[in-house]
């Protein structure tokens, strides 16, 4: 149990038997009535948003999530394989809990992975990863850094929008939150 003046962001609170992830949380002193703290939470499983307002100092129940630093393998058709970089075990992981870190994921790159209660709830990403572009189409005489956007297919099979200068083979670095292009890598 935890007090709603412990919140933070990323904290795992468990709400009518169901997980909840703080996305934000605001403490709010009003000039009249009792000061209360607004929260974004976000289901763990299901990654539906909700707005919840608690009353300051309110316990809430607190879930116990284990985040461990994991090494994707490889994709055995139904499952992403995970190992553990401490025990070196491997842990299958559904596709659908992968989600889009898929997007994103090349073989023997780290990710951390939280469980509850041996369920794994999530695959949790750097906030940007180094990908090669494997196709886009050629850009045009006079293009510039400053004009428009073009799709390009990265070696993970993901598509982005790049600007028109970059070429096929040049390597990016990718926002895996929202998959929006950072700049190129040399």
């Amino acid at each position: 149990m935890a007090s709603t003046n412990d919140l933070k962001n990323g904290l795992v609170l468990k709400i009518d038997n169901q997980l909840w992830s703080v996305v934000e949380f605001q403490h709010v002193k009003p000039g009249k009535g009792p000061a209360f703290v607004r929260t974004k939470l976000k289901n763990v499983l299901s990654g539906k948003t909700v707005d919840k307002t608690f009353n300051a100092g309110v316990k809430v129940e607190t879930a116990n999530v284990d985040r461990s630093d994991m090494q994707y393998l490889y994709n055995d058709g139904t499952d992403y394989i995970f190992m553990d970089t401490k025990t070196y075990d491997q842990l299958p992981i559904a596709a659908d809990t992968v989600g889009k870190a898929a997007d994103y994921l090349l073989e023997n790159q780290e990710a951390i992975v939280a469980q509850h209660d041996g369920t794994v709830l999530y695959v949790e990403l750097p906030a940007s990863v180094v990908l090669e572009i494997s196709h886009t189409e050629p850009g045009l005489q006079g293009d510039r850094s400053s004009g428009g956007t073009k799709p390009a297919t990265l070696e993970t099979g993901a598509e982005i929008q790049v600007p028109l200068f970059l070429e096929q083979g040049t390597k990016v670095k990718v926002d895996t939150r929202d998959g929006s292009y950072l700049g190129r890598v040399s």
